[in-house]
């Protein structure tokens, strides 16, 4: 019998890492096997630009929640705090991770965000779910582990 393995991207270095499922479920939270920092740091990963996001949702097979925001937007600074603790309520069994719209328009284009904060979790590399407007981190963190 072979074991149930997912790719964990690196936030730190990008390296692809597999991590066994039933470890992950059992709340383990391992290490790069590249840099040695950890793959989960109970914090929303900034993916700070197009090719960050690419790398991390493309390759990513445990589901992430990105939250699509920007600095002065209100609503979004307002839910920061909420997004950050529901981190540490949803990992390891997915991640969150945030993308400022100002610094990666190209990406909010590409994903027709019209509205701040929107997060949008993603499976697989594709989009799964969509929520408009801020909420708080049981929402945020029921959004990322549907």
């Amino acid at each position: 019998m072979t074991e149930d393995k997912r790719v964990i991207v690196c936030a730190h270095c990008g390296a692809l890492n597999r991590a066994p499922m039933a470890r992950l479920a059992a709340g383990e939270r391992p290490d790069c096997g590249q840099c040695h920092k950890p793959l989960f740091s109970g914090h929303p990963i900034e993916l700070k630009d197009a090719a960050a996001f690419d790398r991390m949702i493309g390759k990513s097979e445990i589901p992430v929640l990105v939250d699509f925001w920007a600095a002065w937007c209100g609503p979004c600074r307002a839910m920061a705090p909420e997004f950050a603790a529901a981190a540490q309520q949803v990992e390891p069994l997915a991640l969150l991770a945030k993308l400022d719209t100002e610094a990666a328009p190209e990406v909010a284009g590409r994903f027709d965000i019209r509205g701040i904060p929107t997060m949008i979790l993603f499976k697989n590399g594709r989009e799964a779910k969509r929520q408009s407007g801020a909420v708080g981190r049981a929402a945020i963190a029921a959004l990322a582990k549907s």
